[in-house]
């Protein structure tokens, strides 16, 4: 059929299908800011357009619905690069990070402001309502109304919301545009999406309906001979090699237990089949005829089932060991079934599969048993966590192809270097046959850093010749992606009368799910991440992880840390009431101080232990909690209305910046022809603004404009080596490696430029704009990039930066919260919300907030509305945006801050050290903490329900 409309004021006459969906329709004709990010549900607001001047999801809508009408995409904003008033805001006010569904934000606001020029806070949720947004948690959005209504008086008018650090430097510290988000909040082509060309093929998977089966027969004869149908993968066909789709370095301390495509099935959503057709209609159709049969066996849902002595085993094929197998590795083997392929244990971490242990492993300091009795109060509890995902707004997605006898993948993916790796050991090629292209990435909080898809993706293009691309839809990421891991923590402690801490006793148990990615590594953090919070003489703790057929596991933000720190905060606060003390002052009287010794991390690794206990160089939890105590008015009377009884509650956390001895970076910087600066780094900048970092770090050494650093990252063809955007490294780790390489540039610019003026190079120094300084004269960085180039000169320019550290550089903070709870209907009222942190010196201190206010909102939404959910068969019912229940802006507290405390740290570059993934570790506890001191009920069992307040008051 043919339709004529008009699109951003252009006529057009276009030829599409008989009810083709007008989101798919204008993103294949390069509308990129219509995208679809919750499977046509129109949910989550990303695919918005103006239809006759009214915004509407382009997914609910078929082309036959434009026939005459006038249409407006958020491309028609801005005119020649000239961003629009709102989009300049909303850079300015630093709401941009993963930017995925930013287009459609400043499409909103547009429409909002033209319609109500000062549009109130319930008008602007009302605005709001239809976009989720996963990243910049909604608070800033209303300062970008603030200031957009401003300049709709005064277009020259400023406002700054963040605050400034660091009077003694230029640009760290200071508030600045993310250098990447002008082309991600106009739609410019930055994400995987934007670049599959029209003739690219569609990897479409059959996933498994049951929980746990075997496949007992499986026949795609018909599917492969579906004209369109290129290959169909299975396990019959696909590589026989172990891998985990954990993508940490190697050796991984987590099993290889993975393959490909397995005949064993421990999941539901776990891989059948996958189809590379030339079409998504025709997967899809391809998918249909595929026959299959499965064996159902019982399945293992939770930590006790996976304990019981008659589980069944969920990983029974033959185990093998890089180094330290043990003496007992045959009689375990001795009943394995080789239809399950093999298991790989890089070194030994306590991974015992025939007891459905993943990894274990065990540590204590002092005397356990003599700090009990030392105590006059002795408490234990036991707390669980449920299973939530990470959500973010772009689903996984890859897309390959072959150059010559290279593969080129563009990925969204937090580690392109691990990526590599795993790709070039499954396609059993070198290394430098596999080209990584990391794009911009659209939302990742650790479940980008799983490899989920690029392993078939890469296989169906090396064996097909063909362009492929992999896109997850919202329901795989729901049944096939990483998620968290699900906790049951045991923790018994002894005290004083006076609070003083004399013993900690923590038990860890976790469920893994199918398989053990980050089974070690996560667990591991939950007392690794809590317990030096309070440290104590006598501490011992077990971590023990279990396999099962939940869905996939694996890293999320935190890392174990929101666990550990639910469980051991609660335990001091129940401990806190059985004492009579108020729960802020005993957090006072036990909690670390700078400058001390956390002997419990000597006890505690990745993998690898520490060389010696680390030492804590910089904390600013004094200062917080003042400032915390006083923002919510810790110590004044409450005033309850009705029905409704307020509380409070707080929690302190802490993170790492990295992992020492086991993380690396890498960066290279070349000097071009006019003296400016391209640098070359191998961060993976997943929406933080870690380019924007670097970028400050280089311009900060080399005294110039930030608009003469162009960065390029991610990228394995052309940058060195970086681990990757996890353990909260991006600032100490790939910041300092650039801050080294932009000493290493200054030193020979100063050497160069000293010999040009024929003085001494203890004479000359670096200014700003770029230049040379001497006694004598001054030369710029024009002129000696073109005398190091000419003929007589030294060459061009280069130097590089690594870094790597056995220090830690540890970000404290605390949240405050202030709940209202119904004591009738059970409702929890989340009204105040202060999340305070130390991050050091905050190197884009807008940038900053805007990753407390997310990382705050995603733990709120775990602890008040999240969870997935499961029938009585193991399948998982929760499979789409709307019945999962994330928060949108109607959720957020009312009174919701977030506050940087500066310290000056010595690991960190000019003292900075990390904030985007800290700041979902507290909210739990803190709010449970609160609905404990407005009605009385200890929330042990997180997320938390009108429910199960109602069972704490026996009235349910």
């Amino acid at each position: 059929m043919t339709i004529q409309f008009t699109l951003n004021g252009r006529p057009q006459s276009l030829e599409c299908r008989l009810g083709e969906n007008v989101q798919t329709l204008l993103h294949s004709m390069g509308y990129h800011s219509v995208r679809n990010s919750d499977d046509g549900w129109g949910y989550a607001g990303s695919d918005v357009i103006l239809l006759n001047g009214k915004l509407i999801n382009a997914s609910l809508l078929i082309a036959a619905q434009l026939e005459g009408a006038e249409v407006k995409t958020a491309e028609a904003l801005s005119e020649w690069n000239q961003l629009s008033l709102v989009q300049r805001t909303m850079i300015d006010v630093g709401v941009v990070q993963s930017g995925y569904n930013d287009p459609a934000l400043a499409l909103i606001l547009t429409d909002l402001l033209e319609r109500i020029p000062q549009p109130t806070r319930d008008e602007i949720d009302d605005a709001l309502s239809g976009l989720f947004s996963r990243d910049a948690g909604y608070q800033q959005f209303y300062e970008v109304v603030e200031l957009a209504v401003k300049r709709l008086d005064d277009p020259a008018y400023t406002q700054q919301f963040a605050p400034e650090f660091r009077d003694d430097l230029a640009v760290v510290g200071k508030n600045c545009p993310k250098i990447d988000s002008a082309k991600m909040v106009q739609a410019k082509p930055c994400y995987v999406e934007d670049r599959i060309p029209a003739n690219a093929c569609v990897i479409k998977m059959l996933r498994s309906p049951h929980a746990h089966a075997w496949i007992k027969h499986l026949d795609v004869s018909k599917a492969e001979a579906l004209a369109g149908v290129v290959s169909v993968i299975t396990h019959k066909n696909c590589p026989d090699i172990p891998y985990t789709p954990g993508g940490q370095s190697a050796p991984e301390p987590s099993p290889l237990d993975r393959r490909m495509f397995g005949q064993k099935l421990r999941h539901a959503g776990d891989r059948v089949a996958a189809v590379v057709a030339e079409s998504v209609e025709i997967a899809e159709q391809a998918l249909t005829l595929i026959d299959v049969e499965y064996d159902v066996l019982k399945p293992v849902m939770s930590i006790d089932e996976a304990m019981a002595a008659n589980a069944p085993i969920i990983h029974n094929e033959p185990i093998e060991y890089g180094v330290g197998a043990p003496d007992d590795l045959e009689e375990q083997n001795r009943n394995a079934d080789p239809r399950e392929g093999k298991l790989i244990v890089n070194f030994p971490i306590g991974c015992f599969p025939r007891k459905n242990i993943a990894a274990s492993v065990r540590g204590h300091i002092g005397d356990l048993d003599k700090g009990f009795a030392e105590a006059d109060k002795i408490i234990e509890r036991t707390y669980e966590s449920k299973q939530v995902q990470q959500l973010p707004v772009e689903t996984h997605i890859c897309y390959s192809y072959m150059d010559g006898d290279r593969i080129v993948m563009h990925d969204s993916t937090q580690v392109p270097w691990h990526v590599r790796r795993q790709v070039a050991k499954i396609l059993n090629v070198k290394q430098n046959k596999v080209h990584i292209v990391k794009e911009r990435v659209g939302g990742g909080y650790g479940s980008k850093q799983d490899i989920l898809l690029e392993d078939v993706c890469a296989w169906a293009t090396w064996t097909t010749g063909r362009p492929v691309y992999f896109h997850h839809t919202r329901e795989e990421e729901f049944i096939s992606n990483s998620t968290r891991h699900v906790a049951k923590v045991v923790v018994k402690l002894g005290a004083k009368k006076d609070g003083t801490l004399t013993a900690i006793d923590m038990d860890f148990r976790a469920n893994t799910g199918p398989y053990g990615n980050h089974a070690l590594t996560v667990p591991s953090n939950g007392p690794a991440l809590s317990l030096p919070l309070y440290p104590c003489d006598n501490v011992d703790f077990r971590v023990t992880t279990y396999y099962s057929n939940i869905c996939p596991t694996g890293a999320y933000q935190g890392y174990g840390a929101p666990k550990g720190n639910y469980a051991l905060t609660m335990a001091m606060a129940e401990m806190a009431d059985e004492l009579g003390i108020d729960h802020l002052d005993m957090v006072e009287k036990n909690r670390v101080v700078e400058g001390q010794e956390l002997k419990i991390l000597a006890a505690i690794g990745e993998g690898k232990m520490p060389a010696s206990a680390p030492k804590v160089h910089s904390c600013a939890l004094g200062p917080i909690l003042r400032e915390g105590r006083k923002l919510i008015e810790w110590d004044s009377p409450k005033q309850d209305d009705g029905e409704w009884r307020v509380g409070r509650g707080v929690a302190i956390i802490q993170q790492k910046s990295g992992i020492p001895d086991i993380d690396q970076a890498n960066c290279q910087i070349k000097m071009a022809s006019d003296g400016t600066f391209i640098v070359h780094s191998g961060a993976a900048d997943i929406g933080t603004g870690l380019d924007t970092v670097i970028s400050k770090l280089t311009a900060e050494v080399l005294c110039c404009p930030m608009d003469d650093i162009t960065i390029h990252s991610g990228d394995t063809d052309h940058a060195p080596f970086d681990k990757g955007a996890y353990a909260s490294s991006g600032t100490c780790f790939s910041g300092n490696a650039a801050k080294r390489a932009a000493e290493a540039m200054r030193e020979k610019i100063l050497q160069c430029g000293a010999e040009m003026l024929g003085e001494p190079v203890e004479d000359v120094a670096i200014v700003t704009p770029g230049l040379v300084k001497g006694k004598q004269g001054e030369v710029n960085y024009f002129d000696i990039a073109h005398k190091a180039e000419s003929g007589t000169g030294w060459g061009q320019l280069l130097a590089s930066g690594c870094f790597t550290t056995p220090e830690f550089a540890f970000p404290y903070g605390a949240n405050f919260a202030e709940v209202a709870v119904n004591t009738r209907t059970g409702e929890i009222r989340l009204d105040k919300f202060h999340a305070l942190l130390d991050c050091g010196t905050p190197v884009n201190p807008d940038l900053a907030l805007g990753q407390i206010y997310g990382a705050s909102m995603r733990a709120i939404g775990h602890s008040l509305y999240e969870e997935l959910i499961y029938d009585e068969h193991g399948v998982p019912v929760t499979r789409d945006l709307k019945s999962y229940g994330a928060p949108m802006i109607g959720d957020i507290p009312r009174d919701f801050k977030a506050v940087l405390v500066p310290s000056d740290d010595p690991i960190g570059p000019y003292g900075a050290k990390s904030i985007s993934e800290i700041g979902v570790n507290g909210a739990a506890p803190a709010i449970a903490s609160a609905i404990h001191d407005a009605c009385g009920v200890w929330m042990r069992d997180w997320h938390f329900t009108p429910e199960k307040v109602l069972q704490g008051l026996n009235k349910l």
